[in-house]
């Protein structure tokens, strides 16, 4: 497993949570909160460390550290990925599980937040290491984590094969089959369908919804998206079998974009053969800079954070905005686009399909109830709309950004969940 700019992943992280606390010191300004509302929202539930020992494959024995932290679980058992990075920390796995907290009260799913890890570079181990790491992990926090517990889930440098290991140690360690421990897993061993495209998913059912309301229609719009990774390219893809007009893509090495309409399919041949989008027969080659500011009618930033700050919002020329990736948007751009009259479904909604479809795995895993895609997808579908929805409503009547009151409704939900259980 190659970690490629690990900096800039554990950058978007920081930008992400530095956005989103921006965002709630203004909320919390509005909802009035009391001080022991504040309080409860401001500490975790549980936050611990984990030392523990594995036999390298040189015969050393090495000592690791691991951290998980379940913030609230006051609507439901904690959910949150386990991430492999060397620059981890508890601060980080903190704010991270806030998030997840905040996000599945978006989404109205029945999760609290959590997140942990282990401060590790997978580049320098082994697969026989990554596997002891992982199960000395486990071995740590087991009686911590559960169906009805906290359910992890693969997140950065995690994988399947990593969930794999996770259900294994926790089941021999149980004595039993316990599928519903962990989310993320091959569908041969109780995984969901559709969970490798949900995210991109979830954010075009969003996004369709969105239209509706600002009387966009299909035939007329120009797509751009930015970023041709998983999320990125399973969204230009679907985009593309939806018919709709994606006109520009981009990736790390530079965009390409075609004034009528992109043939995806092609695309992703191209750069399964090349590398990159770039040089794609037939259109023109772009930088992501230009991407970001071309003349489309939607644009979706599926890549970095920052991608979208005060230099360029003024010359954003779309009328929507779908984050797909963690904060693309400054707070300052966001300003911007709202004075503009410019519609951004921020990325604790946007991208909260992969949430849901873990919800949808853990609650198969705990039924044995195993459902076709079509299903998967019909549920999803509704779920996704009723939370744009519940965001849009809200977001009308305070006459504020989507953001803001996406992450209004989401702190209502905790509080209210805590108030009927008499912590408040």
């Amino acid at each position: 497993m190659e970690i490629k700019n690990h900096e800039r992943l554990h950058a978007d992280d920081r930008n992400l949570c530095r956005l989103a606390m921006s965002e709630l010191g203004d909320v919390y300004s509005d909802l009035g909160l009391s001080t022991e509302e504040f309080d409860l929202l401001d500490t975790p539930k549980r936050s611990f460390t984990v030392h523990f020992p594995v036999r390298m494959d040189s015969g050393k024995v090495k000592m690791y550290v691991g951290y998980r932290v379940q913030y609230n679980d006051a609507r439901g058992p904690a959910k949150g990925g386990i991430r492999f990075h060397p620059e981890l920390t508890l601060d980080d796995v903190r704010d991270l599980s806030f998030l997840m907290t905040l996000k599945c009260a978006v989404v109205n799913i029945p999760f609290g937040g959590s997140k942990g890890g282990v401060v590790v570079n997978p580049k320098e181990l082994s697969r026989n290491e990554l596997e002891k790491i992982t199960r000395g992990y486990i071995r740590a926090i087991e009686e911590y984590i559960g169906p009805f517990k906290d359910i992890p889930a693969p997140d950065v440098y995690t994988d399947e094969k990593i969930m794999v290991w996770i259900l294994d140690e926790f089941e021999r360690l149980k004595g039993e089959h316990v599928p519903a421990v962990v989310t993320g897993k091959p569908i041969e061993l109780g995984g969901s369908r559709a969970r490798s495209y949900s995210t991109s998913l979830g954010g075009i059912y969003v996004l369709e919804e969105a239209m509706k309301k600002m009387g966009m229609e299909k035939s007329k719009v120009k797509i751009a998206v930015q970023g041709f990774g998983n999320v990125g390219e399973n969204a230009a893809r679907i985009l593309h079998e939806k018919e709709y007009n994606v006109i520009a893509v981009s990736d790390s090495k530079g965009g390409i974009i075609k004034d009528d309409g992109l043939y995806i399919p092609a695309v992703i041949k191209h750069k399964d053969e090349t590398g990159s989008v770039v040089d794609f027969p037939g259109s023109r080659n772009i930088t992501n800079k230009e991407l970001l500011t071309c003349e489309c009618d939607i644009l979706i930033p599926a890549a970095l954070s920052d991608q979208l700050n005060r230099d360029n919002a003024k010359d954003v020329k779309a009328k929507l905005v779908l984050e797909l990736a963690n904060a693309p948007t400054t707070r300052e751009a966001d300003d911007i686009f709202f004075d503009k009259n410019i519609m951004l479904i921020p990325d604790i909604l946007a991208n909260a399909g992969g949430v849901v479809v873990s919800y949808f795995e853990w609650s198969q895993n705990l039924n044995n109830d195993y459902w076709e895609e079509e299903k998967v997808l019909e549920k999803l579908k509704r779920i996704m709309i009723t939370a744009f929805n519940d965001v849009h409503l809200l977001c009308e009547d305070q006459k504020c950004r989507l953001r803001r009151s996406a992450y209004s409704l989401a702190l209502k939900r905790i509080l209210h969940a805590e108030k009927l259980r008499g912590n408040l």
